[in-house]
């Protein structure tokens, strides 16, 4: 054992000799390494931060979040936009009653208008809806209030608005109580909703307006009575988003007449179906991006291999002394086996520091959760290792294979 010790010691002092006497050689040939791993690492980090980022996005949407929208039906093989169905409160009120594992439905009204308030105006999302939306929405007041549910039946001029809202009509100034024009109407501004940032598809969640339905269909969306653009739902539980699909297709189709065969006029989508879609996107993003990264690091591998063979014939009088004094071919394939694994693992060490302080700058720039955990960190090492033995095994097989005759024979 001991033996084997200093063997691989001897082994060791003498790669790090031979690299420390061609130090820029070693050093831009590590450079390729540092590269490769340096990117394999930072793509691995920032896919982990997306995928946690757009989670998060996904569950801002709400708790067992369901959101059923209007959907156009074909004639004769053609879409049909002039008879677009239409979805009502009665809906909306149909299923919270009869879907067994639906908890609430809140009907949406939703629009763009101009926001006015003394000398400041902005265009924002307008929506109405009742307060089963907040519910669904787990979304809070953060100063003021919700408007009264008796608000929902008279038609009261009241809104409640987001945080971007806030900041570009008001500034610094309480907005609570204040009195805004959208459109030609004056609305009371009673609630400031709590901050909740984009939204899975990168909207602005906190630039919006939002008021009773009945208030903003007679102020700012004139529709037929009761007709709403979408219908958002939420389910009991996250086992039962399959149940409470297909009781809200049955309950809609007949309250729609559809008769069996016909095509849905409506489309329910879930918050597992954005997470799947958005996973899928993000997976071959992922998958593109690592193959980027790889062609990188076989790129820096055959910098390894390339001057491992230079050093080869280099050193070619150097491998013939060695072995007329007694070395075997597998000594001196270790040894420069040794070399090419040494190259591959400062690359490498190097890499993951700079993965490290490009993943934390990058963190705070896009304001996501993500870091080089220590699995990438040991990933990246291995990779290095298997880089330095893959592309150094030709050098040092060659290096092994000299006969050292002829090897002293060369100046």
């Amino acid at each position: 054992m001991s033996r084997m010790l200093r063997f691989a010691w001897t082994v060791l002092l003498l790669a790090l000799g031979a690299l420390r006497r061609n130090k820029l050689r070693a050093a831009l040939t590590a450079f390729g390494i540092l590269v490769g791993v340096a990117a394999v690492t930072i793509v691995v980090a920032l896919g982990e931060g997306a995928s946690a980022a757009v989670g998060g996005r996904i569950d801002s949407l709400g708790e067992n979040a369901l959101i059923v929208i209007p959907q156009e039906t074909l004639a004769s093989g053609v879409k049909d936009d002039s008879a677009l169905p239409e979805l009502t409160e009665g809906d909306a009120e149909a299923l919270a009653r009869e879907a067994d594992d639906v908890e609430r439905a809140a009907p949406m009204l939703a629009g763009f208008s101009q926001l006015v308030w003394r000398d400041q105006n902005v265009a924002t999302q307008t929506i109405g809806t009742t307060l089963d939306f907040f519910a669904i929405r787990r979304w809070k007041a953060s100063a003021g209030s919700l408007w009264a549910p008796s608000a929902e039946t008279v038609g009261d001029k009241v809104c409640v608005i987001g945080a971007t809202v806030r900041r570009e009509l008001f500034g610094t100034e309480d907005p609570i109580g204040q009195v805004i024009r959208i459109g030609q109407h004056p609305f009371r501004v009673i609630g400031l909703l709590e901050e909740k940032g984009q939204g899975p598809f990168g909207n602005d969640q906190d630039d919006a307006v939002i008021m009773p339905v009945l208030t903003m269909r007679a102020k700012l969306s004139p529709t037929r009575p009761g007709v709403v653009h979408r219908i958002l739902l939420q389910g009991k539980t996250p086992e039962s988003a399959a149940a409470a699909e297909r009781q809200v297709t049955a309950i809609l189709r007949q309250r729609h007449h559809l008769a069996e065969g016909a095509e849905n006029d409506f489309r329910l989508r879930s918050q597992e179906e954005f997470r799947r879609t958005q996973e899928k996107i993000l997976g071959v993003l992922r998958m593109l991006l690592l193959a980027i990264a790889a062609v990188s690091l076989v790129v820096g591998g055959i910098g390894v291999m390339n001057i491992m063979l230079v050093s080869v014939a280099e050193r070619t009088r150097e491998i013939g002394i060695r072995m007329a004094i007694g070395a075997r071919e597998a000594d001196i394939r270790v040894q420069f086996l040794t070399e090419a694994v040494m190259l591959a693992l400062v690359g490498g060490a190097a890499g993951t520091v700079l993965a490290y302080l490009a993943v934390s700058a990058l963190a705070h720039a896009l304001k996501w959760e993500m870091g080089v955990s220590i699995d990438a960190l040991l990933v990246a090492l291995g990779t290095s290792t298997c880089v330095g033995v893959v592309f150094g095994f030709v050098p040092a097989h060659r290096a092994a294979r000299m006969d050292p005759i002829q090897a002293l024979g060369r100046e």
